[in-house]
């Protein structure tokens, strides 16, 4: 008989999660909660001795959300925080998510290859630098990947595993698997592209919403309104090829012939949102963005942003169980 692989088992990969900024604690909380041994590692531990009470916080959210059976305490007591990467050497998988900078991401490699196993995968959460240009000059570059987060990370079901040029396809599996035991439907790029799948389809709809209100053909809110109540209506329960094969395939080919060429090209950033940056404004974390926003309201939309991606996680998870039964 065919020998049986042996199931990914996530108390026998310890891991390690670089950079303990918002996204670095959602991360590290979801690796908890999948049974992972987490490593933090940060620059200045003195200056992050708050993290271990954050990610605590993330877990208790996620067992009252239904998210998580097993004890938050006993979760964190699988967790480290460090300055030290000595502290990586039994690591079998680490997770670098700090500044997009080519330069200060392969210091970072260099210090976890000196201590790593050459079996363990490094992946880059990286969302703009290709990552055949982070592999350059590693000592082992077929065991990099890119590993694509959303955030709020330790909720949404997103995940994009990317391969570089120089990545071996067994690390991208064995990230696959990993991804699906932390409660992520991950899809794999088989060859790396900037911007990967979702970023690239994103801009693209920024830089036409912001083209529609520069042409003065609508606001802010019309294009949001516009948006919320019909791409993003359906767009949880069917991405676009299966809403076009839902709708019939043949009216978008023939839209498409008429509309596309009308569609914004234009390389440079909109004058919309280069407005916004250009005068200060941040969004909510500075009270103007796009949008006004007063300490209150910045606070609930934030608020109400957290509870919305935790029912959308459960409405989409009870469709996608019901969906995979006729495939």
């Amino acid at each position: 008989m065919p020998s049986r692989k042996k199931p990914l088992r996530p108390a026998e990969w310890p891991a390690a999660v670089i950079g303990m900024g918002l996204m670095g604690h959602s991360i590290a909380a979801c690796l908890l909660a999948a049974g992972h041994p987490v490593t933090g590692v940060t620059r200045s531990a003195a200056q992050h001795r708050g993290t271990p009470a954050r990610i605590r916080r993330l877990l208790r959210e996620m067992a009252r959300e239904g998210m998580l059976r097993r004890d938050p305490a006993k979760l964190m007591a699988n967790f480290t925080l460090t300055e030290d990467y000595s502290r990586l050497a039994g690591c079998r998988i680490v997770l670098e998510s700090i500044v997009e900078d080519i330069e200060t991401k392969k210091a970072i490699y260099r210090a976890i290859e000196d201590v790593v196993p050459r079996t363990a995968i490094i992946g880059s959460n990286t969302s703009s630098i290709p990552l055949t240009l982070l592999q350059e000059g590693a000592r082992h570059p077929d065991r990099f990947v890119g590993v694509h987060w959303d955030e709020p990370a330790h909720i949404t079901c997103f995940m994009e595993i990317i391969m570089g040029r120089a990545t071996a396809e067994r690390f991208a599996r064995q990230t696959l698997a990993l991804a699906a035991l932390w409660g992520k439907e991950p899809s794999l790029l088989r060859r790396d592209v900037r911007g990967f799948i979702t970023n690239r389809i994103s801009y693209a709809m920024f830089r036409e919403a912001c083209h529609l209100v520069d042409s003065g053909v609508c606001t802010f809110e019309d294009v949001d309104r516009s948006l919320r109540n019909d791409v993003g209506w359906w767009m949880p329960f069917a991405g676009p090829f299966r809403y076009m094969d839902l709708m019939g395939v043949e009216a978008y080919y023939r839209v498409m012939k008429d509309l596309l060429p009308e569609l914004n090209k234009d390389p440079g950033i909109p004058p919309a949102i280069a407005k916004v940056v250009e005068s200060g404004g941040k969004g909510i974390a500075s009270g103007r963005g796009f949008y006004r926003y007063t300490k209150a309201e910045a606070e609930q939309w934030e608020r109400e942003f957290l509870k919305f991606n935790y029912e959308i996680r459960k409405l989409t998870g009870k469709y996608s169980t019901r969906l995979k039964k006729i495939k």
